[in-house]
C-alpha cells in the first residue's frame, strides 16, 4: 500500500478544481457570482485565497463543481 502525504491529496484536489475552471474559462469573480446565486457567500478574494492556499473543504469543492455544471471528473 502506498501512503500519499496529505499535502499531495490537497494539491490533487486543488489542481482538479483549477483545471475545471480553466476548461470552462471561468474567472474567480464569475465563480463567486454563481456560488452566491445558490446561497454560498463567497467573493473573488476568498476564492483566490482558498485556491492559492490549496486547502478548502470538500463541501466547497462540491459547491464549485455543482455551479460549474460538471457531472463527472476523471482522476
Amino acid at each position: 500500500m502506498i501512503i500519499i502525504p496529505e499535502d499531495n491529496w490537497n494539491e490533487q484536489v486543488n489542481g482538479i478544481l483549477k483545471v475545471q475552471l480553466a476548461r470552462k474559462n471561468i474567472k474567480y469573480h464569475v465563480l463567486a457570482r454563481r456560488l452566491n446565486a445558490i446561497g454560498i457567500e463567497e467573493n473573488q478574494n476568498t476564492i483566490a485565497t482558498k485556491l492559492n492556499r490549496g486547502t478548502f473543504s470538500f463541501a466547497f469543492f462540491l459547491q464549485c463543481i455543482y455551479v460549474l455544471r460538471i457531472n463527472t471528473i476523471e482522476l
